[in-house]
């Protein structure tokens, strides 16, 4: 007989549900960016989304092992980082997939429950 059973997730945060402006990490509010690496949630407060540099991103892309790749949500909509972000990203040895907060949100759920070692940013909503 084949048996259905659910495989346990892999530990760590995921995403609840998100709002106009926040995300719901396990039981917590999230108001704002929100990094999220397999062990952790922090709140972020990133610059502008122009701005942004792999300076904002430093302490999440330092995790070890190395991550696969950032997850970067944009923020409501889709919008690719600057070709520098991208560049500097890619001379650490992952990638950058970016798609709009709540598109990676969902992504990341999905991905660390294949147990994938992947870190996000989340601009906000």
């Amino acid at each position: 007989m084949v048996s259905f059973d659910r495989e346990e997730a892999p530990g760590g945060p995921t995403i609840r549900g998100f709002s106009g402006t926040a995300f719901r990490v396990a039981d917590r509010i999230v108001p704002g960016g929100l990094w999220l690496t397999p062990d952790n949630a922090l709140d972020w407060a990133p610059p502008a989304f122009e701005a942004l540099s792999v300076d904002d991103v430093a302490g999440l892309v330092a995790i070890q092992p190395p991550p696969e790749f950032l997850l970067l949500g944009t923020g409501p909509t889709m919008r690719r980082p600057s070709p520098a972000f991208v560049a500097a990203i890619e001379a650490l040895g992952f990638g950058v997939e970016p798609m709009d907060s709540r598109a990676a949100a969902r992504a990341w759920n999905v991905l660390r429950g294949e147990d994938r070692w992947i870190v996000a940013a989340f601009m906000p909503l």
